[in-house]
This record gives structure tokens, C-alpha cells and sequence, in this order.
């Protein structure tokens, strides 16, 4: 329902936002034009595919019954939007800096603000471009301040939705392919794979939409096993998303069927459960979701020599990681396709003093009691690995090979912290104390520098909230 009471009502929240996002571009394009088919609708599409260069195109869809000053949308909204007439208005933006980051600062967020405000509106729809992450972009909803205030504080976050071709998807989420490659915007420092994008984009959404001229309806045997794989890989690394095609999307409702506890845009804690939604663990189709504990850290070196194991065959590997040479840090570890990143995203609270504690949210405290050891306190391995293609035992017994053994483990912490470390530490001579490399707590923009990270020789010197590193397989050369 619409209102026409937003200006001057201050605390008054009723337009919902809602990105779509997706790397088949012709789906989302269709997805969008039925979310338009509803009246009190407006359509915010950045195209970056000169943002390199500083120059954004913008395009801003309204539709309305009849509004003053609306025009027909060119036949777009045929069918069960008969009546309803679209304004269009595109316009070429020039940034002082050619970044996804200063697109959103200083345009689309101030641009959903002042829609939020507009009378008539009731819904807001981001159209990402195709090289883009929702995840990204919800942070900065939530978290970027405009005029001191978050675009979140004038909006009802209603959730993502991805668009994504059944009949290729799969392909493009263990693909090794740059996304430049793929022929997307190029963004600054971007190294990013195909498969990082694409996981990323359905991992996040609240609701899959199918589209795409592949035959992935169970009428072709090559594609019936397709479809298949890719519901059970979809199952497994999304499990609260419904998943529809495209002709069933409600262009009123669209995340009605959405359940509870779907995040609806919002980023979980890196200290929060692996297993969102309770997926299966069984094997389907070759695919299989498996979990590695353990409670003794890792050798920088060996884990790093088994970094392959979660790239050929691997759809997601996702965690928290404890290495020797750092036993008070918390490292993220995530990969997907042929790309992999690790990066500093907290402290053990076993590290830290009691205010830490106290600070933590429940959830961590909580799981955080149960594991305690009385050695290691809160330190675990924990990561979640989703093959489609790899072998899982392989996987397992890589990872636990790569655990210090008893013999190291007797040697303590000071013996630990004098291992070599390829995990991107800052070393300068006369030796120092080394610096971590930092990973922000918000994801970054466009994947940071990304050094190769089976070399090991980069020297890395961000501090927290700067972007941290994608990496990416070593060439074969």
C-alpha cells in the first residue's frame, strides 16, 4: 500500500527496498521489468561499465497510474501492467574517482534516501549491475552514513533476489575465468573470478529466480543432470532461498514465499553459524556439504601447500582459521571456483581481556562457553566445504595434515610463532614485529589487490577497513 504522507513525517518507514542481482543479464533485465509492473515502483540501475574511466550511466525507472508528467514506457509493461506508465530517465554521471565505492557514496545511496522521501513510492529496486555483490552493497545500506544518518533508518530492507541461467550456473561457479574475461565492467585492483561473483550473488539472496534460454526443464538427459547438480548445489549453499522460474515471480509480492529467519540483506558475523538454514549433508548428485573441525591450529605452510584442495572441484569453501603463527587472530577463509581469499577479521576472545567478552554478542559467548578448552579457549578450526566433483575424504585428510602434530603442538606458542608464514605477513629488516594482513569487517567493493597467494613474497600493509586481498590460482607457466 502506498502513502502520501512521507514528507515532513519524521521516524516514518514504509518504502521497501529490494536489489536483484544476477550475472545472466537478460534475466534480471526481465526480472525487473515485472517488479515494474506494479504501480508506486522505481528501478535504480548503475551501469559501470566505464566506471574505470569515472563515468557511471544512471537510469531511473518510475511507474505510476497516470502520473503528471509520466510518459508510456514504450510498451515494456504489456499484460498484467496494462495501465500502469513508466517515467525513464537516464543520465551519465562523471566521479572524481573511477570506484564502486565513491558510486555508492555519493550517488545511489543519497538517490534511494531522497526516493524513500518521495510520495507515491513504495518500493525501491536496486538493478545491480552484473559485477557486483549484494552483500556489498547491503553493508553500505546499513552501515554508510548520508547527511549523518543510514539509507537503512528510511527503508524496509525486503531482501535480494538473484536471477541465474540452471543451465549454466554451475559452470560459471567453479569456473577459473577472471571476470574481466567474461567481458563485465572492469573495475580498479579487481581479480576477482567468474566463480567468487557468482557464488557470492546466490549465497546472499532471499529468493532464486531461474531464468534463461537453456533447456534445464528435464527434456534434454545432459541438461536434466544439470538442473540436478546445480538444485542440489543450490540447496546446500542457500538452503532458506526459495527457488522459482522466472513466469512464477510475483511482480507484487516477489519475497512473500521468503521463510523466517531468511537474512533479508543482512550481512552475518564472521563468527556466525556455517550452516545457515540447517542444509543437508548427504550426497546428491555428486555434490556433498561437508564440515572440518578441530582444536589444534594449523601450520602456516602446510595449510597453505593445501589451499588446491579447495579450489578444483570445490563450489564454496567458507570459515574461520587458526593459524600457529597467529594464535590470537581470527582469519577468514573463503573460496569459490578458482579463487580463494584469507584475511584477519577479529581476535579470539581467549586473546583478549574481559571487556571483550562482555562486548561479544550472545551468540558468540554462547558458542564460545561450549567449546572452551581450557589450552586454547575459544581457538577452533572450523570450515564448511561444498564439493561438487572433489572428493571430500581427500579434502579432510588434506586439511588435517596440514594440523600441527603432537610433536609441534609440545613446542608451545614461542616455537610456533617462528614458523614460516606465506599468509601475507609484512616483514622488514632488522626484523620487527610483523604486521597481520587485514581483512574489513565490510566485504570489499571490487576484491582488493589480489598477490598471488601461493607465491607468498607479497608484502601487504593494510590496515583494518581497507580492502583485502582476492586470490586466485597460480598460473601453470
Amino acid at each position: 500500500m502506498l502513502h502520501d504522507s512521507k514528507s515532513g513525517t519524521e521516524g516514518f518507514v514504509d518504502t521497501e527496498l529490494v536489489l536483484v542481482s544476477g550475472i545472466t543479464e537478460d534475466g534480471v533485465a526481465e526480472a525487473v521489468r515485472r517488479l515494474l509492473r506494479v504501480p508506486g515502483t522505481a528501478v535504480l540501475h548503475h551501469d559501470l561499465t566505464d566506471v574505470i574511466s569515472g563515468v557511471v550511466r544512471r537510469r531511473l525507472r518510475v511507474s505510476g497510474r497516470g502520473l503528471p508528467g509520466d510518459r508510456p514506457g514504450g510498451g515494456e509493461l504489456a499484460g498484467p501492467g496494462v495501465g500502469v506508465v513508466v517515467t525513464d530517465h537516464t543520465e551519465v554521471l562523471e566521479l572524481a574517482h573511477g570506484c564502486v565505492s565513491c558510486t555508492l557514496r555519493e550517488d545511489v545511496l543519497p538517490l534511494v534516501r531522497a526516493l524513500a522521501r518521495r510520495p507515491g513510492i513504495g518500493r525501491i529496486v536496486l538493478h545491480l549491475d552484473p559485477v557486483l555483490e549484494p552483500e556489498q552493497v547491503c553493508w553500505a545500506v546499513l552501515h554508510v552514513l548520508v547527511d549523518g544518518a543510514t539509507v537503512a533508518d528510511e527503508v524496509t530492507m525486503g531482501g535480494v533476489i538473484t536471477v541465474l541461467d540452471p543451465a549454466t550456473w554451475l559452470a560459471d561457479a567453479v569456473s577459473e575465468r577472471d571476470v574481466s574475461d567474461r567481458g563485465f565492467a572492469a573495475l580498479p585492483d579487481d581479480e576477482r573470478t567468474v566463480a567468487q561473483v557468482a557464488v557470492a550473488q546466490a549465497e546472499f539472496a532471499d529468493l532464486l529466480v531461474y531464468a534463461g534460454s537453456g533447456r534445464a526443464d528435464g527434456t534434454d538427459g545432459g541438461q536434466q543432470w544439470v538442473r540436478a547438480r546445480t538444485d542440489a548445489v543450490l540447496a546446500r549453499l542457500t538452503p532458506l532461498a526459495p527457488r522459482l522460474e522466472l513466469a512464477a515471480l510475483d511482480p507484487a509480492r516477489p519475497l512473500a514465499g521468503v521463510p523466517d529467519g531468511a537474512r533479508r540483506g543482512l550481512p552475518d558475523s564472521p563468527h556466525a553459524v556455517l550452516l545457515r538454514g540447517q542444509p543437508p549433508l548427504g550426497e546428491d548428485c555428486g555434490v556433498r556439504l561437508m564440515m572440518f573441525t578441530a582444536r589444534r591450529p594449523f601450520h602456516p605452510e602446510r595449510l597453505h601447500d593445501a589451499m588446491d584442495l579447495l579450489l578444483d572441484g570445490v563450489v564454496r569453501t567458507k570459515g574461520r582459521v587458526w593459524l600457529a603463527t597467529r594464535p590470537e587472530a581470527v582469519l577468514w577463509l573463503e573460496s569459490a571456483g578458482g579463487g580463494l581469499q584469507v584475511g584477519y577479521v577479529d581476535e579470539w576472545l581467549a586473546a583478549q581481556n574481559d571487556d571483550a567478552w562482555a562486548a561479544a554478542d550472545p551468540e558468540r559467548r554462547a558458542a564460545a562457553a561450549l567449546r572452551w578448552h581450557p589450552r586454547y579457549g575459544d581457538r577452533v578450526q572450523e570450515l564448511a566445504v561444498l564439493s561438487c566433483g572433489a572428493d571430500p575424504e581427500e579434502i579432510e585428510q588434506g586439511l588435517r595434515g596440514a594440523l600441527l602434530t603432537d610433536a609441534e603442538v609440545i613446542g608451545g606458542e614461542d616455537e610456533w610463532r617462528r614458523y614460516p608464514d606465506p599468509f601475507g605477513w609484512h616483514h622488514t629488516e632488522p626484523c620487527g614485529e610483523p604486521e597481520p594482513v587485514a581483512m574489513p569487517t565490510m566485504p570489499p567493493l571490487a576484491g582488493g589487490p589480489a598477490p598471488d597467494r601461493r607465491r607468498g613474497t607479497e608484502d601487504d600493509t593494510r590496515r583494518p577497513g581497507e580492502p583485502g586481498p582476492r586470490r586466485g590460482r597460480e598460473d601453470e607457466s
